[in-house]
């Protein structure tokens, strides 16, 4: 289960425990759900299920399936450098893999998150130190939490939107440390007025009077593509961060060549620039 896409509707669900209370606030508390353990295995009719770290978000995980000696292996979403909000990508050796592509092109190449961060803290100090806010957008689940687990809370206060606020409480029930923050609304934003402060929503924030409460700002917006700064999405900002929770070109290629499968799907972003690659290397591609 990838609970950044979760939805409602299903009669029951299967997912990693740290999902768990993720899934319940975005589909429904009574929600049918069963946990399954990384590495662990179970029987469903004829065929045996794992579930695996997909290294997107907190608790999500590829699904190994196995029948006759046939092993198919669905990643989801997936990066491969490990951060510390989210379990550690695993390579899973398949018969058949199917592989998302959402950066499944040259262009996207992303720099070590270290170094991500170290121009986000710069950004935010600067920033600070004219008495300006930093207004940094990210999505509420996943990419904020990992954006709180990485700054350099020391520079300044921290401010979160509620959308944010609402999925923090399982990622500190996971052990993920994250710095103390406020909840943003109208009295926090009004108090913290001049004094540089560190605000992480989402873009919808935007649709709301809220910014117009903290002064002077600068926006930034922490995504995969901020790394093409012509793009339509980098004018609506004042700076971009390529900071993305997928794999990039490096990444799949890498991922597909561990699994060691033969045949590979692909779905989900720059599918035919994959295929053809794929089908390049002598492998039995298709897209999906």
């Amino acid at each position: 289960c990838h609970t950044d896409h979760l939805r409602a509707g299903s009669e029951s669900y299967l997912m990693s425990p740290t999902s768990e209370s993720i899934a319940r606030q975005r589909i429904a508390a009574s929600a049918n759900i069963a946990t399954l353990q990384f590495g662990e295995e179970m029987k469903i009719g004829e065929v045996t299920v794992s579930l695996h770290p997909a290294g997107h978000i907190l608790g999500s995980a590829q699904v190994r399936v196995a029948h006759d000696g046939e092993v198919w292996v669905v990643s989801g979403d997936y990066k491969l450098e490990p951060d510390a909000t989210c379990e550690t990508f695993e390579h899973i050796k398949c018969d058949t893999f199917v592989t998302e592509s959402t950066f499944a092109h040259p262009k996207y190449k992303w720099k070590k998150q270290s170094e991500i961060f170290a121009r986000i803290n710069d950004w935010w100090q600067l920033n600070a130190a004219w008495g300006r806010a930093s207004v940094l957008f990210g999505y509420s689940l996943g990419k904020a939490q990992r954006l709180l687990a990485g700054v350099d809370a020391s520079i300044g206060p921290i401010l979160v939107y509620h959308t944010v606020e609402k999925f923090n409480p399982s990622y500190k029930r996971a052990n993920i440390p994250l710095p103390d923050y406020s909840i943003i609304d109208e009295m926090t934003l009004a108090s913290f007025k001049g004094k540089g402060a560190l605000i992480i929503a989402p873009p919808e924030i935007r649709k709301t009077n809220l910014l117009s409460l903290i002064g002077e700002y600068e926006t930034a917006f922490a995504s995969g593509w901020m790394i093409t700064k012509t793009s339509q999405r980098s004018a609506m900002y004042d700076a971009g961060f390529a900071l993305s929770d997928h794999a990039d070109w490096e990444g799949l290629l890498q991922a597909v060549d561990a699994t060691g499968a033969r045949q590979v799907f692909v779905m989900h972003g720059f599918v035919e620039n994959l295929v053809d690659h794929l089908r390049g290397e002598g492998l039995d591609a298709k897209g999906w």
